[in-house]
């Protein structure tokens, strides 16, 4: 049974990503300018994510991540495991959708964490929904590591400054995500793809 947006929302709003954020600021005596300085964000942007206004992109976690010297997995869990093997059940995964009313320029795209447990992982693991889109509404980001993808279901297609390539079920690609790149979904219904992020 899927959950309703109301749900996903307050989940969001349960992993309190922004106060965390605002902690780990607080606790390095950053101020939202220094954040900005360090990620490449903008403070108004920073600014909404501390108060939970926008659901920030796995690019953007990336970035503050690095910022703080954390590991992307310290958003998304409550204990910290130590342990050489983690195991996350399908009822621990963590669903985070873009909000219910999307903005110009907000990346489209709903991601589940795949790994919830173990920290200074080196990669991190996602199950990522594309919806259908229009070019006009590609977001392209960047950000330091290097990206795999492998769809699941559907048609992506994959573009940066000077290539365009369609991804069919059972595709993979694998790039430098400091290169500016987007993926959107083509034909009629949402694609489905494991997407590791290695942030080396």
């Amino acid at each position: 049974m899927r959950r309703s947006r109301d749900d996903i929302h307050l989940g969001v709003k349960a992993l309190k990503l922004g106060s965390k954020i605002r902690e780990l600021r607080l606790k390095k005596n950053y101020t939202l300018q220094d954040v900005a300085a360090k990620t490449g964000l903008s403070k108004p942007f920073l600014s909404q994510i501390e108060n939970d206004h926008v659901v920030p992109p796995v690019a953007t976690l990336l970035k503050v991540a690095r910022a703080f010297n954390v590991s992307l997995a310290h958003f998304f869990q409550d204990e910290v495991g130590s342990d050489k093997i983690a195991i996350t059940r399908h009822n621990e995964r963590i669903r985070v959708e873009k909000r219910p009313h999307h903005r110009k320029g907000e990346v489209n795209y709903v991601y589940e964490t795949l790994e919830t447990k173990k920290t200074n992982k080196q990669m991190e693991p996602f199950l990522v929904e594309f919806p259908v889109q229009d070019t006009s509404e590609m977001v392209f980001m960047n950000h330091d590591g290097e990206e795999f993808l492998h769809v699941l279901e559907g048609t992506l297609e994959f573009r940066s400054v000077s290539r365009v390539e369609v991804l069919e079920s059972g595709d993979s690609i694998y790039f430098e995500s400091d290169l500016s790149h987007s993926f959107r979904c083509l034909g009629e219904k949402a694609a489905r793809a494991i997407v590791v992020f290695w942030n080396g």
